[in-house]
């Protein structure tokens, strides 16, 4: 057993990371922002920045295979079965500026992070042991932020995690959803919450959270690295734009979880934490134990509110 494991849930065959050395990371730095210039993950100035996280759930080392573990590993249905949680984290920094978010750094700063991130994913890919790369954003601390710095992390992975995979192969068995979903839903208006003729963002007709909204491309483009320049701009804008509507809606930054699928047709999820003012949206445990959602907002009234702030 190390401090860095993976380990195979033997109910549902799916990998668990084990990461005890993250118990020690620290909370809320009371002294200096570490992200601020000058501080210790920034110690010269920067318009944008990325670097490995200090305490990562996945570590860099030799490629190991999970399928094969899986595939080869005893048939005794009682043995334990562990892989190192080899991989990357780095985390992803939006701006020099203490206070903000992805709305108040403009198009032109958004367009620079989103930049950064289509460089490191192509970095990552690179590297023998990573499969899949993971661009997210914890904010608020809600939802676990310890720093308040606007930023993000990126997360190098050894193989397709679970729910991306299943968007995988739901394209292969039925073709690409988004290169329908998206024409649809912006014939149909009802969840349309902005559209600048590139990428359009709506509530999904079957949205887990209040206020989720998905932001796809009209076009089918597979991960951030094949996004065009022009493809770019538009989705700096529609970051810009639908942050800036969860700034607005309850007039305070709204908590969110956001993450970035690539590999099939490139698409940003974003799952605020809160239903009402001030009113957090518990995932409890009928949600957990049955991976079935119960959102107590309608896509349709969610739209409508978004479209007002």
């Amino acid at each position: 057993m190390t401090a860095h494991d993976l380990r195979l849930d033997a109910l549902t065959r799916e990998w668990v990371a084990i990461v005890a050395a993250r118990q020690d990371r620290p909370n809320q730095p009371v002294d200096r922002c570490p992200f601020c210039v000058g501080g210790l993950e920034a110690p010269e100035p920067y318009t944008v920045r990325a670097f490995p996280n200090r305490w990562p759930p996945l570590v860099p080392g030799p490629a190991v295979d999970l399928h094969a573990i899986e595939r080869d590993g005893p048939a005794d249905t009682r043995a334990l079965l562990t892989a190192p949680a080899r991989g990357a984290a780095e985390v992803v920094l939006y701006t020099s500026e203490h206070v903000g978010s992805l709305a108040t750094v403009g198009v032109t700063g958004v367009r620079a992070v989103i930049d950064l991130w289509a460089e490191r994913t192509e970095a990552l890919l690179a590297r023998e042991e990573i499969r899949y790369v993971l661009v997210f954003e914890n904010r608020g601390a809600e939802v676990g932020a310890t720093i308040s710095h606007p930023h993000g992390q990126i997360y190098g992975f050894p193989a397709v995690p679970p729910l991306p995979r299943r968007e995988a192969d739901v394209a292969t068995q039925h073709g690409c959803p988004l290169c329908v979903l998206v024409p649809t839903e912006v014939d149909a208006r009802a969840r349309i919450v902005h559209d600048d003729g590139e990428w359009v963002t709506h509530v999904p007709f079957a949205a887990g959270h209040p206020f989720a909204t998905l932001l796809a491309p009209r076009s089918h483009t597979e991960d951030l690295a094949s996004l065009d320049d022009a493809q770019r701009d538009a989705l700096a804008v529609a970051l810009v734009d639908i942050v800036g509507r969860y700034d607005r809606i309850y007039d305070e930054p709204l908590p969110y979880l956001m993450w970035i699928h690539q590999g099939v047709h490139v698409h940003v999820h974003f799952a605020p934490m809160h239903r009402a003012p001030g009113v957090l949206r518990y995932v409890a445990s009928a949600e957990v134990g049955s991976a079935m959602l119960s959102n107590p907002l309608s896509p349709e009234s969610a739209a409508e509110q978004l479209r007002r702030a």
